[in-house]
């Protein structure tokens, strides 16, 4: 199923991992140095021809739960702001961890297409705690500030979680309780970052809904070709980076081979 905002079925999104932002523990540059890094990276991404880009705070551990200070969502929609200067294809936004409001809020302001959202229907136990199900906030707020053309892409039994208190609600249903309410598309994921979902879950998730299915973690250019059939888009961003860390930057070379191998 073809998603909105690309030309190219099956589009391959690249991750920026912002520095980490003012105010938060490992902050050590200016807001105007981590914009322009971002940049550069958007740079890479489009000279590289990829389809989209994702922005995300990943350097500001320990995360906040459910929610983060005007400094992050102020710095975020800057950075958003710059790189959709920079990259004209579809962009999104994920605020960590949970912070899914100031997403939205970043992404209308910045001009974005996109937020990625982590509970949004059903809780999960996260590093941070216990992160609630926020569908029915979002989508008024989303409403009341006339942000309607930003999708919402929701994570379905998200990595890094414990989902011991929805055992008995299998992926399907969620995947299913996640376009009754109104979601656009659902990403599947390992069970961290890095690591493959399991094709069973891929397929459960397309069994449990009429929605797009993103893969939000450990594809890489000799696992793209297998999970194609399974996948409306895909999410990379360790693979992408150099030595394959998330931490590090860009390596355009990487970009390539990942394109090149999923274009055939």
């Amino acid at each position: 199923m073809k998603l909105r905002c690309f030309k190219n079925s099956k589009p391959i999104i690249g991750m920026i991992h912002v520095g980490a932002l003012p105010g938060t523990p490992r902050n050590r540059e200016s807001l105007s140095k981590i914009i322009k890094s971002a940049v550069a990276e958007a740079k890479i991404y489009r000279e590289c021809g990829i389809d989209g880009i994702a922005i995300e705070n990943m350097h500001d551990v320990p995360f906040l739960r459910g929610a983060v200070g005007p400094e992050i969502t102020a710095s975020m929609a800057l950075v958003g702001a710059a790189v959709k200067a920079e990259f004209a294809g579809c962009v999104g936004v994920q605020v960590l961890a949970g912070a899914n409001k100031e997403a939205m809020a970043v992404a209308h302001a910045a001009g974005l297409d996109w937020v990625r959202v982590e509970g949004f229907v059903f809780g999960h136990v996260a590093d941070e705690g216990y992160i609630e199900s926020c569908a029915a906030e979002l989508l008024r707020y989303r409403k009341q500030i006339g942000a309607e053309n930003i999708e919402v892409w929701t994570d379905i039994k998200k990595k890094h979680s414990s989902h011991a208190i929805t055992a008995d609600v299998s992926l399907a249903e969620t995947a299913h309780a996640a376009e009754f309410f109104d979601a656009d598309a659902v990403i599947v994921t390992g069970n961290m970052t890095g690591a493959l979902p399991l094709p069973d879950d891929c397929q459960a998730a397309r069994d449990g809904c009429n929605l797009p299915v993103v893969i939000g973690s450990g594809i890489d250019d000799q696992t793209v070709r297998e999970f194609l059939p399974m996948a409306d888009a895909f999410i990379v961003g360790s693979y992408l980076k150099k030595d394959g860390k998330w931490s590090n930057g860009v390596e355009a070379k990487r970009v390539t081979r990942l394109l090149k191998a999923a274009r055939g």
